[in-house]
């Protein structure tokens, strides 16, 4: 297995550290239920993971995805290191799912794998098997490829007699199919990964940009903002040279500080510097004390999902190193100090009334109607200096926490983490056979029966770093992969200031 190349002493200080938090958190017994929900949503003969389950572990769903597959192959690696199963079953599961992977039907001149397939028998999703049985043209996401292709390179560093296997789907996915060098932010910056692509012409409800480009048609939307998920994407083609590297400084780290942009959250502060030849606005939010780098929506998903294979804090001390631990600390702040719900952790999830929801924390994402963080989808209306007047002060109501957005904060709060899970267990019917439901309405106790595969995977994925040293992270990286993209997070500093205050993480760093 490689060795993550961090500072000695950093990693002498993970695995001293792993011991005692292993004999004294029940997040081993958690992750340990968790697993469970993953292989009760798995095909036994294909492999393939299912999108979600019935709380009582019954009922799939009949559609997977490349974003599903991907979290089943990296929880089961993490399970293995957790001792959950053995390294035999593990690599007896992946070597399944990778068989299945490689007979799939995707878009061969890129390698990308489409957005919907049935998991009994891996054919192409063509009809909404849940519904009314709608028509779906094939849609092959940019986002949804790269946590594909981060699982895959997360087997491929953890177990060598897979990586033959893990290589034949993961060598031909080629992310520059996605990059479009002409593409232009409001700051200036020129160069953006596209949201996706149909290998066929889509229907004319689709937001698709009509002419289609190298046989395919693009989605007309590319991903501009720097913390927000698909810079896993922008990494992977970084690392492996199918990108420039000043794709990374392409993205905006918030809007421009001008009144044409004022409808953003808040007034951003900051200085532009030079990256690479590439002017950077280095902007940043500021909500009840705490300075951060502000995602789209406000939620833990988009700000902390991509840490969990890029050691993104510890090489980019600076940048990274200060944001996540800003971010957990914000979420933290509103869940227990703003909205005074009691629990804290917001990210999109299912909706405990039925379906799904985005949840987040308003104030912390740069969209101005915001993720909400409760029911009601109280709006937090900062203003922006003399080019919009503050709205009225928002009235939370009833909360909704998603237990694996606290799970992503475990490298920043641990003990704040652990704590509000385990409340959250204690004081509703939050728990079940596969671990914790997807999401709980704290107000009403009202919770979502369910497990969604990808909010699972990153349940068990955060526990697997947390107890067994990183074993994402160390499995994910390599030289080449380090050498490509450490020094464009090293050579940055967001505007978050150094050592900042954030007494929200109770000395949980």
């Amino acid at each position: 297995m490689r060795r993550l190349l961090v500072p000695v002493i950093s990693m002498i200080l993970i695995f001293s550290a792993t011991p005692a938090t292993a004999a004294t958190s029940p997040l081993r017994t958690w992750a340990k239920d968790t697993w469970r929900s993953m292989v009760a949503m798995t095909d036994a003969q294909t492999g393939l993971v299912s999108d979600n389950i019935t709380g009582d572990l019954a009922t799939r769903a009949k559609y997977t995805s490349p974003t599903n597959i991907g979290g089943y192959l990296w929880s089961a690696v993490a399970a293995d290191r957790l001792g959950i199963i053995s390294g035999r079953e593990s690599r007896a599961r992946i070597g399944r799912t990778l068989d299945t992977l490689a007979t799939l039907e995707h878009h061969e001149p890129s390698g990308m794998f489409y957005n919907w397939y049935d998991p009994a028998t891996g054919d192409v999703v063509t009809t909404w098997p849940e519904d009314d049985h709608h028509a779906v043209t094939p849609f092959l996401s940019s986002v949804d490829n790269g946590w594909l292709a981060a699982a895959l390179r997360v087997v491929r560093g953890a177990y060598p007699s897979l990586k033959a296997k893990a290589d034949r789907v993961l060598t031909p996915m080629n992310f520059g199919f996605y990059y479009n060098p002409a593409a232009t932010t409001p700051i200036g910056t020129r160069g953006l990964i596209r949201g996706g692509f149909w290998d066929t012409a889509p229907p004319p409800s689709t937001t698709s940009c009509s002419v289609p480009q190298n046989g395919v048609w693009f989605t007309c939307n590319h991903y501009d903002i720097t913390v927000t998920e698909p810079r896993i994407a922008t990494y992977l083609g970084i690392g492996a040279g199918q990108i420039p590297a000043k794709a990374y400084y392409d993205t905006m780290r918030t809007l421009p500080d001008s009144c044409d942009y004022s409808w953003q959250e808040m007034q951003p502060r900051g200085f532009t510097t030079t990256l690479l030849g590439t002017e950077v606005y280095e902007g940043s939010y500021r909500y009840r004390g705490i300075t951060f780098v502000p995602s789209w929506g406000g939620d833990m998903f988009e700000a902390l999902m991509p840490d969990l294979f890029v050691p993104e804090a510890q090489w980019g001390p600076r940048s990274w190193g200060r944001n996540h631990p800003a971010t957990v600390a914000g979420q933290i702040e509103h869940g227990l100090n703003d909205a005074k719900y009691g629990y804290w952790g917001f990210s999109p999830a299912s909706d405990p009334a039925g379906g799904y929801g985005v949840y987040g924390v308003d104030a912390m994402g740069m969209d101005t109607g915001g993720y909400p963080s409760d029911v009601q989808k109280s709006n937090y209306d900062a203003g922006f200096g003399a080019c919009r007047p503050a709205g009225p002060a928002p009235r939370y109501g009833d909360g909704v926490v998603t237990p694996h957005a606290a799970f992503l904060g475990l490298p920043y709060a641990p003990r704040p983490a652990v704590a509000n899970l385990s409340r959250l267990a204690a004081n509703f019917d939050a728990y079940g056979p596969g671990g914790f439901y997807d999401a709980v309405n704290v107000g009403t106790g009202q919770v979502a029966r369910r497990y969604l595969s990808l909010d699972q995977a990153m349940i068990i994925g955060a526990v697997g770093n947390h107890l067994g040293g990183n074993v994402l992270k160390e499995a994910f990286v390599d030289r080449t992969f380090e050498r490509r993209v450490r020094p464009l997070l090293a050579a940055e500093t967001f505007n978050v200031p150094a050592g900042q205050r954030l007494p929200q993480l109770g000395g949980g760093r």
